[in-house]
C-alpha cells in the first residue's frame, strides 16, 4: 500500500506538492483530524527536509485558512446570546500578550489538536496577526517534533510498525467509545 502511495505521488510530480497542502488544510478545517499522516506521507515521498517544510507549510495554510473560515462561522453565533460564563465568552475575551502566549504554547506541544486551538483563538477577539505570528512560531518546534517521531517510525520494522498502526486505530475507538458514551449520559 505504501509504495503504491509513493509511486502514484512520483507519477503526479508537482501535483503532490498540491496535493498535500490541500490535505493540510482539509484536515485544518476538519478540526480533530491529527495531521501526523500526512507529514509520514510526506517524508516518504520529498525526504526529511523537503517534507517537514511541505508539512510546515502546507499547516501554516491549513491554519490560516481554518482560523478565516472559524471566525466567519463564529460571527454568525456571536450575533446570537451565547450564556455567560461558558468556556467560549471566556475565551472571547482573550486579547494580546495573553492571546499570543496561550497560543504559542499550544502550538509548540505538537500533539496538542491544532484544531481546537484554532477553533479557540476563532471565537476569541485575538487580531489576526497575533494569531498567525504565535502560530507561526510555536509550528516550527512542533513540526520538528511531529516528523522526528514519524521519522523515526518509518524507519522502524514493519512489525513495529504495525503495532503503532493497530494501537493508533484501538486509541481512536476508545476515544469514539467514550465520547459516545458521555454524549448518551448527557441526554438522558
Amino acid at each position: 500500500m505504501k509504495e503504491q502511495l509513493i509511486e502514484w505521488l512520483e507519477i503526479s510530480g508537482h501535483w503532490a506538492f498540491i496535493i498535500s497542502l490541500a490535505a493540510n488544510t482539509l484536515i485544518s478545517l476538519l478540526a480533530f483530524v491529527p495531521s501526523v499522516f500526512v507529514t509520514a506521507a510526506n517524508l516518504s515521498f520529498f525526504g526529511f527536509a523537503e517534507g517537514l517544510l511541505l508539512s510546515f507549510s502546507g499547516e501554516m495554510i491549513g491554519v490560516m485558512v481554518s482560523f478565516y473560515v472559524y471566525r466567519k462561522g463564529f460571527s454568525f453565533l456571536k450575533k446570537k446570546k451565547v450564556p455567560k460564563n461558558t468556556m467560549l465568552q471566556n475565551l472571547s475575551k482573550t486579547t494580546g500578550r495573553d492571546a499570543f502566549m496561550l497560543i504559542l504554547a499550544l502550538r509548540i506541544f505538537p500533539f496538542a489538536p491544532s484544531g481546537a486551538v484554532t477553533l479557540a483563538a476563532a471565537y476569541s477577539n485575538v487580531s489576526t496577526g497575533i494569531f498567525f505570528s504565535a502560530s507561526l512560531i510555536g509550528k516550527i518546534p512542533a513540526i520538528l517534533i511531529e516528523g522526528f517521531a514519524v521519522h523515526q517510525v518509518l524507519k522502524a520494522d514493519w512489525h513495529i510498525q504495525l503495532i503503532m498502526g493497530i494501537g493508533s486505530i484501538l486509541i481512536l475507538v476508545i476515544f469514539w467509545m467514550h465520547k459516545r458514551r458521555k454524549n448518551k449520559k448527557l441526554q438522558e
